[in-house]
């Protein structure tokens, strides 16, 4: 596959043409030239205006293979992440059969051979994610699984927490904590506060949230070992991550982009579209979380890309399942935040592949093309037709848009 971009800027911290409007030259999957201007008989797009930065890495998504292909597949699932601009995401662990063994990460890295988009599944920490007995962690590790978690589920019991970060810390593994005391949280389904009050509906206190992330610093503190908290969502739980980054402790974390965005007072209408977890949140914690993302103190930005049959979604609030697909809408709801795009790329495509320990994709000559191309002014709707995914389940479908991906390209093939 050959291909001519002329007149982009690059937005690559790691590469020798950062911020500079040049042509790239693509030829067979690889970068052969950047210059000023180039010519060459091969197809041309005319990127004046527009960026070019490495592909989009998501660290939280859900794909339904194994067992829950009727929500999505690999198939679809990675057509829904090239057309977000994502040339790599990680998949929770959340099917049936769990993805508690070796058998599993093998199957799903077979399974996504030759793709465009590149798949790191993440394996369990407990087998069946029962939160009871340790998986088979060295085993995934070593065919592949680059860290580990329960996904939706959190640890409990604080022994096998502890045990878990001992054990991956002897193969220099990273955990990742699902940060939710369920003791705390019960069966409510919003956050605690004037919303739910008004919705007469029992809250789920950010307490649930943050007394978890205390226990677990608390336990990578005390064995010495990494953690990565995923999708934080309050102003105290930013607070704990960033006091405990300045003690020392090897602590990294996430942001889904919907709570960048939308507030509680989005569930007023009872749509349960909006019905996540960790639940929408306050102003003030949707504040808190931007400038984490600016000082430093939270890591990435994720899509938590969690698809659903009609059925799941379409009924009552209450008995509604959690959760909206993401991963074509990311970088619009990114861009509506009003952070600067340097610092958009960052928690997109470099951090996450930083907190993973994978090769990151540089923009420069003689590398692999894994890139992006977007126009962060134009809009877009979108609609069911051009959703990628195989689910619906999206309060996005139907609106108008704003920041475009034209293109992506990885493994020398292209989505456009």
């Amino acid at each position: 596959m050959n291909l001519l971009i002329k007149s982009a800027k690059i937005i690559d911290p790691n590469s020798p043409f950062n911020q500079q409007v040049v042509d790239v030259l693509i030829e067979k999957g690889v970068i052969s030239q950047i210059a000023a201007n180039i010519e060459a008989d091969v197809d041309v797009i005319d990127a004046e205006g527009k960026f070019i930065s490495p592909g989009f890495f998501d660290l939280n998504c859900n794909i339904g293979e194994l067992g829950l292909e009727t929500k999505e597949d690999l198939y679809t699932g990675t057509k829904a992440a090239a057309a977000g601009g994502f040339t790599g995401i990680a998949l929770m662990p959340n099917t049936v059969p769990p993805v508690h063994s070796k058998a599993e990460i093998e199957y799903l890295l077979n399974r996504a051979t030759k793709n465009l988009v590149d798949v790191y599944p993440l394996g369990a920490i407990s087998y069946k994610r029962e939160g009871k007995d340790l998986a088979e962690m060295y085993d995934m590790y070593l065919s592949g699984a680059k860290a580990f978690t329960d996904g939706n589920r959190p640890v409990q019991d604080a022994g096998l927490m502890e045990r878990a970060l001992l054990y991956a810390q002897g193969f220099d593994a990273l955990v990742f904590s699902y940060p939710e005391d369920t003791a705390i949280a019960g069966k409510a389904k919003v956050n605690e506060g004037e919303v739910s009050t008004l919705l007469g509906m029992k809250g789920i206190p950010p307490l649930a949230e943050e007394l978890m992330i205390a226990r677990d610093l608390y336990l990578a503190e005390y064995t010495g070992s990494k953690i990565h908290f995923s999708t934080i969502s309050t102003t105290r739980s930013v607070e704990l991550i960033r006091e405990a980054k300045r003690k020392g402790i090897e602590v990294t974390c996430d942001v889904a982009v919907h709570h960048l965005v939308l507030t509680d007072e989005a569930l007023l209408g009872f749509d349960s579209l909006y019905k996540v977890k960790p639940p929408l949140r306050t102003r003030d914690d949707v504040n808190a979380l931007l400038n984490g993302l600016k000082d430093g103190t939270i890591d990435a930005i994720v899509s938590q890309h969690t698809p659903h049959e009609v059925e799941f979604k379409d009924v009552e609030f209450e008995v509604a399942e959690f959760g909206i697909i993401g991963l074509q809408t990311t970088l619009s709801l990114a861009l509506k935040t009003g952070l600067d795009i340097n610092l958009i790329v960052e928690k997109l495509a470099i951090s996450p592949r930083v907190i993973l320990n994978i090769d990151i994709p540089v923009i420069a000559e003689g590398q692999a093309a894994n890139l992006v191309l977007f126009d962060t002014e134009a809009g877009w709707d979108y609609t069911k037709n051009n959703n990628r995914s195989k689910s619906y389940n999206s309060p996005f479908i139907g609106q108008h848009l704003k920041g475009k991906v034209l293109l992506t390209l990885n493994n020398n093939h292209l989505y456009k």
